[in-house]
């Protein structure tokens, strides 16, 4: 006779500031080294830019600048070692700006603390997970931002996508 094991779910473990969040690894298409980001003028200010990625053009978030975190070194050295996190959302993929990716981790069910959707703004927090650290906050990638935010950001994928395909078409 088998006894199965409770499930376990992966988890990616971030980095924020001085902070630890968490995402689905289900949400997380792909961990890319701070690659170079090109930031037309005028945008928001936790919108580090956009990244060519594959001829699609990727908004990256800040999450330290988002979520209003204080940024431990993140000038200097400290900045180099930053991750984008690139995430399937409702609109296309997203790319989170985070100061490390640190760890992927098997967590059981039995190991999350839900969180009342108004503990967090716009109930971007959906867990609390127990990890050997402490508690780090489970991240919905629907949610972190508000809806005005996630129309304003179409608009602007879609400007930064057309940019995009004029110079593809004149190359």
């Amino acid at each position: 006779m088998t006894i199965a094991a409770p499930s376990a779910d992966p988890y990616l473990l971030l980095r924020l500031g001085s902070r630890t969040c968490a995402l689905p690894g289900s949400a997380v298409r792909e961990i890319l080294p701070l690659p170079r980001l090109w930031r037309p003028p005028g945008l928001p200010r936790p919108l580090a830019g956009f990244l060519n990625l594959g001829g699609e053009a990727l908004p990256v978030l800040d999450l330290v600048r988002l979520f209003g975190l204080a940024a431990e070194g993140a000038e200097g050295e400290a900045a180099l070692y930053r991750h984008v996190v690139v995430v399937a959302g409702r609109q296309g993929a997203l790319g989170l700006l985070v100061d490390r990716a640190l760890d992927l981790l098997r967590i059981p069910q039995g190991r999350l603390r839900p969180l009342a959707a108004e503990a967090t703004p716009n109930g971007c927090a959906l867990a609390e997970i127990e990890t050997p650290e402490g508690f780090v906050h489970l991240l919905a990638v629907e949610r972190v931002l508000l809806a005005q935010e996630q129309a304003a950001l179409a608009a602007l994928r879609e400007n930064a996508q057309a940019r995009l395909a004029e110079w593809a078409s004149a190359g």
